[in-house]
């Protein structure tokens, strides 16, 4: 038996995100259904991150263990052929028996994308938000600051969390320019609670718009408010860009 990492690459736009549901379209349903027809094996593939409807990934971790006797690396070019092309594999390896995608996972990198100005960019309305009003990046980057670190984050959680604790460690968040028109928030973090990612972005987009203080987003943080960050962004502008191990 061989645990086959598969590095695997999706728009979101349409799945109902990445875990199987019932009568839904899923990232990982379409993945495991491929495989099994690859291998002729029942198949449980295993990912880095559920990530929800209408998320993309530019490179989303799972790994399966299978007996086939396919080479490790031509997994990628025999999936390739059966999968729609709205996900593919960008590449396939043999990886040690006890190693499992979701729970061997050091730290994610995430990247929200927000295109502004008079008009949204018909080639950007998959994978961004849209704001009409033009934000000021270095208010956003200023706020940013003030996320890095082990803070409680219980006021940047959607309602419908169940952890038991909120408290998370941001390693980086940065506020950078990805194209004219269209500025990005990159965070990376050992852990984010439900719908973190998307209401950071909100709130700081509330930032750069004039809506809230950069000087007080320290205050917001140590609040548990949720009232008092922005907005949770639509899921379209998030992509999980990175996984560490």
């Amino acid at each position: 038996m061989k645990n086959i990492l598969l590095t695997t690459q999706y728009d979101g736009t349409d799945f109902c995100g990445w875990q199987c549901q019932h009568e839904c379209r899923t990232v990982q349903e379409t993945l495991q259904n491929a495989i099994s027809e690859v291998t002729g094996e029942e198949i449980t593939l295993y990912g880095c991150s559920r990530t929800d409807a209408g998320v993309h990934a530019a490179k989303h971790v799972s790994n399966f263990k299978t007996n086939s006797n396919i080479p490790p690396e031509r997994f990628s070019y025999a999936l390739n052929v059966l999968l729609p092309q709205d996900v593919k594999v960008l590449c396939s390896e043999e990886t040690h028996m006890d190693f499992n995608a979701r729970f061997k996972a050091k730290s994610k990198k995430y990247r929200y994308c927000i295109q502004y100005g008079p008009a949204p960019q018909a080639l950007w309305n998959r994978f961004a938000y849209y704001s009409p009003k033009v934000p000021d990046i270095a208010k956003m980057q200023q706020a940013a600051d003030a996320f890095v670190g082990e803070h409680d984050f219980r006021g940047f959680q959607a309602s419908g969390g169940t952890v038991k604790s909120t408290v998370r460690r941001i390693i980086s968040c940065q506020v950078v320019q990805m194209a004219p028109n269209v500025v990005a928030v990159e965070i990376e973090g050992t852990g984010f609670l439900y719908n973190m990612v998307r209401i950071i972005a909100g709130t700081l987009l509330f930032v750069g718009i004039g809506k809230i203080p950069a000087e007080s987003m320290a205050e917001i943080i140590a609040s548990g408010e949720r009232k008092r960050a922005g907005k949770t962004l639509s899921p379209c502008g998030l992509m999980l860009m990175e996984v560490n191990y």
